[in-house]
């Protein structure tokens, strides 16, 4: 579609601050999480439409560097005066005017997708169109912390493949793989599964992840250092099993670096990591040129963020079943409504103005610690 260029005059921001807990904790390689704090952006223009992001960087920086008092600093210090500054007509606009703060990808992309939803509102269409998407409804899977017992996993994977769920992935590390997955899939031999290492092994490690070639895995996800493209280059060649870049991957450069490098064949894209969605759509648009398979990673985001990933995963390149599940897979209440429902494994993406959600305003105050209020 044509792209539109109008003023945006944002007259007002405001940061909420959030505390979620999780129904159950979810454990990685890394660590496990089960309060979530979080910002919710929200971007006022001059008609009265407002703009919606959300924050995905966890209180600790195993993921990335980020935590969520970093994000504060940089949103608050940094990135907002910087739109109080600059006029824009395009959401792309904002990561130019970003540039200059080195990283902090995750308060760039919590700022960032306010105004892509504002701008959507602002011109009545949907995220989805604003972006170029062109899919009514995108394929979801499952991920899966690290279970107590084997038993325990093995339950929770019927359950979800009852639900719909088109793909599972599972959380390793050394000492919870092999075995796991052995038995995984002689309990599910036909069914689409990944394996997400979180970077937890090391190139001495190729011959015992060289035994993934025998179990028919969709991928490996980021079983290496997580700023690493050069040693998953050596250990793509020694794998039959596609190896998938999630940490690594924080531009289109990094990407474009790990595809010349032949250090995977797959790439998960999520939109806080690489600093926004117009860079999330650079990343797309070169892994479709060059026939990389990409689908959309989740960060146990609530429901203004899981909005943001289902427009996203409407690009044509999001080929894979992704992270984004329903509400109710995390949340004993989620922040919009309706909350994000799956059905026989899909999400229909929804058609109204910007994210497509409305906020359910009682719910959010119910999570809300504080609101600090940015005049332009």
């Amino acid at each position: 579609m044509k792209e539109l260029h109008i003023l945006l005059p944002i007259k007002q921001i405001r940061l909420h601050k959030l505390t979620m807990r999780l129904k159950e904790p979810f454990m990685t390689s890394f660590g496990t999480v089960q309060d979530k704090d979080f910002f919710i952006t929200e971007a006022i223009d001059d008609k009265g439409n407002h703009g919606f992001g959300e924050s995905v960087a966890f209180s600790s920086p195993w993921y990335t560097e980020e935590t969520v008092q970093t994000s504060l600093h940089v949103m608050e210090d940094f990135l907002i005066p910087i739109l109080m500054e600059n006029e824009i007509s395009h959401p792309d606009q904002v990561s130019e005017l970003f540039y200059p703060v080195k990283r902090n990808n995750m308060a760039k992309a919590a700022v960032e997708g306010a105004i892509w939803d504002l701008y959507a509102k602002n011109n009545q269409i949907s995220l989805s169109q604003a972006l170029g998407g062109t899919k009514k409804e995108i394929d979801v899977g499952i991920s899966i912390g690290i279970q107590p017992t084997v038993k325990d996993l093995i339950q929770k994977i019927e359950r979800f493949l009852e639900e719909g769920y088109k793909r599972i992935k599972l959380k390793i590390k050394p000492g919870l793989d092999m075995e796991v997955l052995r038995e995984v899939r002689k309990q599910f031999p036909f069914t689409p599964i990944m394996a997400d290492a979180n970077s937890a092994y090391t190139l001495k490690d190729i011959d015992h992840l060289q035994e993934l070639d025998d179990l028919d895995l969709l991928m490996i996800e980021q079983p290496l250092a997580h700023d690493d493209i050069v040693d998953h280059a050596t250990l793509q060649s020694a794998l039959k099993t596609p190896i998938c870049l999630d940490e690594s991957i924080n531009s289109m450069e990094d990407a474009r670096k790990a595809i010349e490098l032949g250090s995977c064949r797959i790439i998960n894209i999520k939109i806080g990591r690489v600093g926004g969605l117009t860079e999330a759509k650079k990343i797309h648009d070169l892994c479709q040129r060059h026939g990389i398979q990409v689908w959309c990673g989740g960060m146990l985001e609530a429901g203004v963020g899981r909005a943001h990933n289902i427009a996203l995963t409407t690009l044509p390149q999001f080929v894979l079943p992704g992270d984004t599940a329903g509400s109710s897979r995390y949340w004993e209440k989620d922040i919009i409504k309706p909350e994000v429902r799956v059905e026989d494994g899909v999400i229909h993406v929804p058609t109204g103005p910007g994210i497509g959600y409305d906020i359910d305003e009682q719910v959010m105050k119910d999570f809300t610690e504080w609101t600090r209020v940015y005049d332009f």
